[in-house]
């Protein structure tokens, strides 16, 4: 452990230092309140033990100009050498960044008492943080976790939700196009089955990462709808841009070339609706929605592997 004393009574600083030598304590001596500082920046002390009355600078204004060189989390307890005993006084050592204060002349005991204190603080505030900072990990972890579906690793259903009301606003604000694409494995009912569910699980879990690696922008967002259907968010995108976007994601499938003896292709391909307009009302979003679940039940009716479009009315209408 380091100790920074800055002190500008020689007497008093050797007493002081050789007190805490005595204690298993480096210190670190300053004579003024400007070199301490300096000290303090350079030496990153465990402890500051700081005169009041100083040539220069106080202890006072020490003790402030410290806490605000701190970063966010850091703290370095201070605590102050003082002959005045008047209330008010430590009151103002306290506001001004003081942890406690020892009276002169500094007794060895009540020192390591003192020291010892600050050191058990120390030791659970490190504790703490080391704590805090697990909890926050583990929070992150589990927002994620709450975002994300299980089986796919992709966006789940509450996030898609979350992103279409988001995106649907910022395109509101900004004018701007918003599409959807509505997307379903075609015959999965039949490939499971027929291959068995650990065998559906792996081919969701291969369309839906071939679907994440398609969508390149950072924006865009997929995610698993329920059951074997997906859904992707195209901000700032016309019917034309996602038309081409849907197109790559169908042709993508389609060459995985996963087996589907029960498929009328032969492999997985999926089925793709899609959806586009620029947000006017907040209540017209399940109009586009709607679009994008019409546009799907027509890609299948007309035989599925194909993408189909529909242009839903104005949400203003």
């Amino acid at each position: 452990m380091k100790a920074l004393v800055i002190e500008d009574t020689a007497t008093s600083q050797a007493v002081i230092c050789h007190l805490l030598e005595r204690l298993g304590i480096q210190p670190v001596q300053a004579r003024d309140g400007q070199s301490g500082i300096a000290s303090f920046e350079r030496e990153q002390p465990d402890l500051v033990l700081l005169d009041i009355i100083l040539p220069g600078i106080d202890g006072f204004e020490v003790a402030r100009r410290i806490r605000a060189m701190e970063k966010p989390g850091e703290w370095t307890p201070i605590i102050f050498l003082t002959s005045l005993t008047k209330d008010a006084d430590l009151e103002r050592g306290i506001e001004a960044g003081g942890d406690d204060y020892l009276l002169k002349p500094v007794s060895e005991v009540v020192l390591g008492a003192k020291v010892r204190a600050m050191q058990r603080i120390i030791q659970m505030r490190h504790s703490l943080l080391v704590l805090t900072r697990k909890l926050d990990g583990a929070n992150r972890e589990l927002t994620r976790l709450s975002a994300v579906d299980g089986l796919t690793g992709i966006a789940n259903r509450r996030q898609f939700d979350e992103a279409l009301l988001r995106e649907w606003r910022r395109c509101l604000r900004e004018q701007a196009l918003l599409s959807l694409l509505m997307i379903d494995v075609d015959f999965f009912k039949q490939y499971n089955d027929g291959y068995g569910h650990q065998a559906g699980d792996e081919c969701l879990r291969a369309v839906a990462e071939t679907l994440r690696v398609k969508l390149r922008r950072p924006a865009d967002i997929v995610a698993r709808y329920g059951g074997e259907e997906f859904a992707a968010i195209l901000p700032d995108t016309g019917l034309e841009g996602a038309m081409l976007v849907a197109e790559a994601l169908r042709s993508a499938v389609q060459a995985l070339g996963l087996p589907h003896e029960g498929a009328t292709f032969g492999v997985v391909t999926v089925s793709i609706g899609v959806a586009s307009l620029a947000p006017q009302l907040t209540e017209g979003m399940p109009k586009l929605l709607g679009a994008a679940d019409w546009a799907l039940y027509e890609a299948k009716r007309q035989g599925r592997n194909r993408v189909q479009a529909a242009e839903p009315p104005s949400s203003g209408d």
